[in-house]
């Protein structure tokens, strides 16, 4: 028999039951997209690329994410954590692993399409694999921190979930957090940025739009901008006065992340789509149609 669990203060029964549903809808349909991504890179020869590579480290790092979100949705449903302390600090160091390995891969596919594109260098195996290498140790480097004691992890206000404790402010955290979000939202932001501008400016002058170059960091900002502001607000002022329900807003935009990423990185990408279709159905892709590095 399952035992009732108080409900999280600020938060009524269909809140928590809303929170936890969308948490498992954004987990189920980002992990089935971006696991879809990765089993056609395995299967289909044609997709094996230095440049799907980095795709290939997206779909990793967002299916991450997604099993994140899995254990939020089924904590949710409990109504409480049932994980233990350490189990909070796992959660919120696997959370803030897979969220930043994400940003930063986008950040190297934005600078693949930028030399392909603009400089007609072709991406090297090597470059790749050290590119995607760097992301993850550097996403690590940032999510082993709050462990070690620069920043925390703790309970999200709905108290079924882990993530960096804003709740206080100190010096500690803002320390903690300038630094982060300079290495890990801005900078991968900037390089988007100047990247797909030098792209637009290169496919206007062509006249053949390949794809559209503001939607990338279009989905930086939509994704992780409201958890970023919370953030950053945080360590100005006092943001416990702002309802818990409310607070757990930015948390649910970022994890559209992973589904987002799977529809502009992967779907949106005319050579992966046609091996996922090849993959899906056994059609083999018309030679005249691939294009090993199109994005």
């Amino acid at each position: 028999m399952v035992t009732a669990h108080t409900l999280p203060e600020g938060f009524t029964e269909i809140e928590v039951f809303a929170i936890g549903t969308a948490l498992l809808v954004e987990a189920l349909l980002g992990f089935c997209l971006n696991g879809l991504t990765i089993i056609s890179f395995r299967k289909i020869k044609e997709l094996r690329t230095p440049s799907n590579l980095l795709v290939l480290s997206i779909a990793l790092a967002d299916c991450g994410i997604c099993i994140n979100a899995f254990i939020a949705a089924f904590s949710s449903f409990l109504r409480y954590w049932p994980y233990g302390s350490d189990g909070c600090q796992i959660h919120g160091f696997h959370g803030f692993l897979t969220a930043l390995a994400s940003i930063s891969s986008s950040a190297a596919v934005a600078w693949d399409r930028y030399h392909h594109y603009c400089t007609r260098s072709r991406l090297q195996w090597s470059t790749a694999a050290s590119m995607m290498v760097f992301a993850w140790l550097f996403a690590a480097f940032w999510a082993v921190m709050p462990l070690l004691g620069w920043g925390e992890y703790d309970y999200e206000p709905l108290r079924t979930c882990c993530t960096l404790d804003y709740s206080k402010g100190d010096r500690n955290y803002v320390t903690f957090l300038f630094a982060l979000s300079t290495f890990n939202f801005m900078i991968p932001g900037f390089i988007m940025m100047t990247a797909y501008q030098s792209i637009h400016q290169k496919f206007r002058k062509t006249g053949h739009f390949k794809f559209n170059t503001g939607l990338p960091l279009k989905i930086l900002v939509i994704c992780w901008g409201p958890y970023c502001l919370l953030c950053s607000y945080a360590a100005v002022e006092n943001v416990m006065f702002i309802p818990p329900k409310y607070r757990m807003i930015p948390a649910l935009i970022a994890k559209t992340a992973p589904t987002v990423d799977a529809f502009v990185y992967a779907l949106g990408n005319e050579n992966y789509r046609g091996g996922i279709w090849q993959f899906l159905t056994g059609q083999k892709i018309e030679k005249a149609e691939v294009d090993n590095k199109t994005k």
